[in-house]
């Protein structure tokens, strides 16, 4: 599929997330003035360069509060987590999956982002380094440009509304439980469409959607990724409250 395919379905799969007028934006977000310039990103022994062709996507979406409880003090993570930005759900990437049990990866030498595609996209993604490393291993499986790639991801991101984050973390959760609330805020969205990351001791780190070769949600495939249907499910609030955006 063409790169201007990828964004003609973008937008029609955005259209099936939006609900009410709550977009996936940084609740603060407040770029620095200088940046730390990413290192290139490649493949090697344990992540080797594999071209296969592309069944479908992951839109890779990551709770803030819980990345960020441990990494207050980061160097590497100041711009998510330090100073006065505040996140809920951030961009982890876009990801495209193979048609079968593989997916491809690092398809193309990466070189490294020019720092206006870095600061065009910091609050969806905060961080450089992150930046890099999608735009390598998955970026360039998709499109030569990465301003186009991360133009499909971020547009298919803002398109996303989300729960009352807050009200959730407040009473038990399951993967099923919370999959349904998600779905619920986004016309279009199916419970079977969502996978949840859930760390050892049960606390939501990241949200995981399904979607086609068109980019349209769909039923996820059977892998056995993410966390089972019964499992419980912790979120941690941080300084998210209420139906603020939750972005």
């Amino acid at each position: 599929m063409t790169i201007g395919g990828l964004i003609r379905g973008c937008a029609a799969a955005a259209a099936l997330f939006v609900a009410a007028a709550i977009q996936a934006q940084a609740l603060s977000c407040s770029i620095p003035a200088t940046l730390p310039r990413p290192v290139p990103d490649g493949p090697d022994a344990g992540e080797p360069k594999r071209v296969v062709p592309i069944g479908g996507y992951t839109l890779a979406l990551g709770w803030s509060p819980e990345y960020c409880r441990t990494r207050l003090a980061s160097a590497r993570d100041r711009i998510q987590c330090g100073g006065g930005n505040r996140f809920g759900f951030t961009l982890h990437g876009l990801w495209p999956d193979g048609a079968g049990k593989t997916w491809p990866q690092y398809c193309a030498p990466a070189a490294l982002l020019d720092e206006k595609v870095v600061r065009r996209n910091l609050c969806a993604t905060p961080s450089p380094q992150l930046l890099q490393h999608e735009w390598a291993k998955h970026g360039t499986c998709m499109t030569p440009d990465p301003a186009r790639y991360f133009a499909t991801s971020t547009r298919l991101y803002r398109g996303i509304a989300y729960p009352d984050m807050a009200a959730l973390s407040r009473k038990p959760q399951t993967t099923a439980s919370f999959t349904r609330a998600f779905a619920r805020a986004n016309p279009g969205l199916r419970a079977d469409m969502i996978r949840l990351n859930v760390n050892r001791k049960g606390w939501l780190e990241e949200v995981w959607l399904c979607l086609g070769a068109d980019l349209a949600p769909r039923r996820c495939k059977a892998t056995g990724e993410g966390a089972g249907a019964n499992a419980p499910v912790k979120i941690w609030r941080g300084r998210i409250a209420g139906r603020a955006r939750q972005g």
